[in-house]
């Protein structure tokens, strides 16, 4: 039995998506700039799957742009609007995706940008209040605020934050990458002026995305080349990602509220049976509450067990696969930067466990034993060394 509890980094290819996907690698298989018939039929599969998306999220197709994945629709969110809205100063988060951090860095090195970051208490909560106090004494803002935080699971409040940049005439950028696929977004009433998101976090294919952008907003391509996406992103368009993407996420709207439940359920198992099985067992930011965090992730901290590498590899030989903290931190030095943010006790291991629609009940329950066998065998060692 192999337990896979790392949906947050990565999840499943989706067969429906698979066998979506197929005949645009074997069949339909012309460039969609072609004139030909094979190019037409490829683009005819790219306009569909576009709009299939505007339509999910109540905008219009003309302001779908498919990407990579979510950094490179960060990155095109961000500096399009420094080079095309005259953004002088941008509000973020230190919480904030290193997609977001590492370019608004660049820009303010580049001499572009002044950036300004929100104050956060211990459970990752942003203070609306500091964002509207320096919405209030700056102007050409864009904010950069991401909807689910990646690690925490914590959810920002982003329609409040769309109302305050309205109100201050600035333009907001969200990384909705963790969100998009499990929660339903309405474009039409949030407000926003970019998303992104990324098949592979709502079991479509990797290496595909989308970014939208507001009608007062202009994207322009941070890869230079020929004319696709409408100018807005050079090079071929990856056709059978974005047939993948777009069944990905008509599949995950449909699924969304059974799916929605059933993490509830799991992850309400997995802390009560953490609490009961490893004393001193702590949940971070709010990814415990049922309010104010996103259902499928659960960020643990574990009581003074040694160091994260062994808690991984002991899950791991037992063929349980999560991340220590995020995916995206696992290979970097220094520990992570949110949890920094927090001002987090390091001497504590922390793991975080995301859920997948194919996780069940006895795979949480198997974990929660194997997890408490590592905690007990580490207090018994400590215990001899001691004597």
């Amino acid at each position: 039995m192999k337990i896979y509890l790392d949906n947050a980094a990565t999840t499943p290819l989706n067969r429906e998506v698979y066998q979506c996907i197929e005949p645009y690698q074997f069949e339909c298989y012309g460039n969609p700039s072609s004139a030909h018939a094979l190019g037409r039929e490829a683009r005819t599969a790219i306009e569909k799957s576009r709009r299939t998306i505007a339509s999910l999220l109540n905008t219009e197709p003309s302001q779908i742009t498919f990407t990579s994945g979510g950094t490179e629709g960060d990155n095109l969110a961000i500096r399009s609007a420094v080079e095309h809205h005259q953004v002088k100063t941008i509000i973020t988060s230190p919480l904030e995706h290193h997609a977001v951090l590492n370019v608004v860095k660049a820009l303010e090195d580049e001499g572009k940008v002044s950036v300004l970051y929100l104050m956060n208490d211990e459970h990752g909560r942003i203070s609306l209040r500091h964002l509207e106090n320096l919405l209030a004494f700056n102007e050409h803002v864009l904010v950069s605020i991401m909807h689910g935080n990646n690690e925490l699971g914590n959810l920002n409040d982003i329609e409040a934050i769309a109302a305050l940049c309205k109100t201050h005439d600035a333009y907001f950028h969200s990384d909705t990458v963790q969100t998009i696929g499990h929660h339903k977004i309405d474009l039409k009433e949030l407000g926003v002026d970019f998303i992104v998101a990324s098949a592979h976090k709502f079991n479509g294919p990797k290496g595909v995305g989308f970014i939208y952008n507001s009608k007062r907003t202009q994207i322009s391509s941070v890869i230079k080349g020929g004319g696709q996406e409408y100018g807005r992103r050079a090079g071929t368009e990856h056709v059978a990602g974005i047939v993948g993407l777009a069944k990905a996420l008509e599949l995950a709207y449909r699924d969304s509220d059974i799916n929605h439940k059933k993490f509830r359920d799991l992850k309400e198992i997995l802390v009560q049976g953490l609490k009961h099985a490893i004393p001193g067992v702590l949940f971070n930011g709010l990814s415990a509450e049922d309010n104010g965090s996103l259902p499928n992730i659960l960020s643990v901290s574990l009581p003074d067990t040694g160091n994260l590498e062994s808690v991984i590899y002991f899950l791991d030989s037992n063929n349980i696969f999560v991340s220590g903290g995020s995916a995206c931190n696992s290979h970097s030095a220094g520990g992570s930067h949110v949890l920094k943010a927090l001002a987090y006790d390091f001497r504590r291991p922390v793991i975080r466990f995301s859920f997948g629609p194919q996780n069940t009940v006895d795979e949480i329950r198997y974990t929660i034993a194997r997890l408490s066998d590592y905690c007990k065998s580490l207090h018994v060692a400590h215990f001899q060394e001691a004597s």
